[in-house]
């Protein structure tokens, strides 16, 4: 559970200080210091979510690979953004970036799983940010026709690849998931 303190104790100064005194629960992200907070995900994200989830976190547990956990869960990338991905991996040379139950650092890998009102967020913000901050797999899925943009880093740039339907391929666990 994060700390609470008392607003008049001490004043945030950031959108990241706002959001670490909000109440567990609350569906929020700091994407480029500024608090954007989201409605639940409909029926058909999460249906992907968990499904996605249990593929790649079966596999990740399976090659003792590293971690991956599903959203809600903080990611501390920089000063400025704080972002709850639908999905991350981090690889086990990556570990020491979960500090004191927080992810502070970029994940190698990350899912986002579009929703109404979230697709220029993700494909175009919070993607420039990943990028930005070194993740080297980001996969965007649009949920209803199952389509997946997948940017591999390459020269710390991402590189797109064609979209692929119902395919998630990953490179750094040198494996394709079909869903």
């Amino acid at each position: 559970m994060r700390n609470l303190i008392k607003i008049k104790d001490k004043l945030p100064r950031t959108a990241v200080e706002l959001f670490e005194i909000l109440p567990e629960g609350i569906l929020c992200e700091v994407i480029e210091n500024t608090l954007y907070m989201t409605p639940a995900p409909d029926f058909f994200h999460q249906k992907l979510s968990i499904e996605l989830s249990a593929l790649i976190f079966n596999h990740v547990k399976s090659t003792d690979a590293g971690e991956c956990v599903a959203a809600p869960m903080d990611v501390y990338l920089d000063d400025a953004n704080a972002y709850q991905p639908d999905i991350l991996f981090i690889d086990r040379a990556n570990l020491g970036i979960i500090k004191d139950g927080k992810i502070k650092g970029a994940p190698n890998m990350i899912i986002e799983i579009l929703s109404a009102g979230s697709e220029r967020h993700d494909k175009i913000i919070k993607r420039a940010v990943y990028e930005r901050n070194g993740v080297k797999e980001c996969f965007i899925v649009e949920p209803s026709t199952k389509e997946v943009i997948a940017y591999y880093l390459k020269n710390k740039k991402f590189e797109k690849q064609a979209t692929k339907k119902g395919k998630l391929k990953s490179g750094l666990l040198k494996k394709t998931f079909s869903f």
